[in-house]
């Protein structure tokens, strides 16, 4: 079974090229002083789709540019952490990978349940951010 890479230190999680805070509080602090919208990536590491999304998806300079208007957050669905549980139940996600754009104080925007591939991926973040702006 292939595992996607855990790299994390004490406040980010990395996968593919892509760097992604841990804590769902800080992010919504960096969010509303940025006035961006958070991405929410729920993941683990038994995940092989989650893999695919750190080799494929990920990797992409386009994605890697449109990230940049986001707050990006991970949450291992496998943690034991309770803000982790917390999210999971806020967002009603029940299984990995799955995406979640919201605004600072937590309003769906966009939701991406499962894969998607690149060009799809680039989609929603574009959504996500008109969205985000037509609030």
């Amino acid at each position: 079974m292939n595992a996607a890479p855990a790299l994390s230190d004490e406040n980010y999680s990395y996968h593919g090229d892509t760097r992604w805070q841990t804590n769902m509080s800080a992010a919504q602090a960096t969010a509303v002083a940025e006035d961006k919208p958070i991405v929410v990536y729920f993941w683990t590491t038994w995940c092989t789709y989650c893999e695919d999304y750190n080799r494929e998806v990920y990797a992409d300079p386009a994605v890697q540019s449109e990230l940049d208007d986001f707050v990006k957050v991970a949450v291992n669905l496998d943690s034991d952490e309770p803000s982790a549980s917390r999210l999971q139940r806020t967002y009603n996600v029940n299984y990995p990978p799955q995406h979640v754009i919201v605004t600072p104080d937590g309003e769906v925007l966009v939701r991406i349940n499962g894969y998607a591939e690149t060009s799809d991926f680039l989609s929603y973040l574009e959504a996500g951010k008109r969205e985000y702006g037509a609030r």
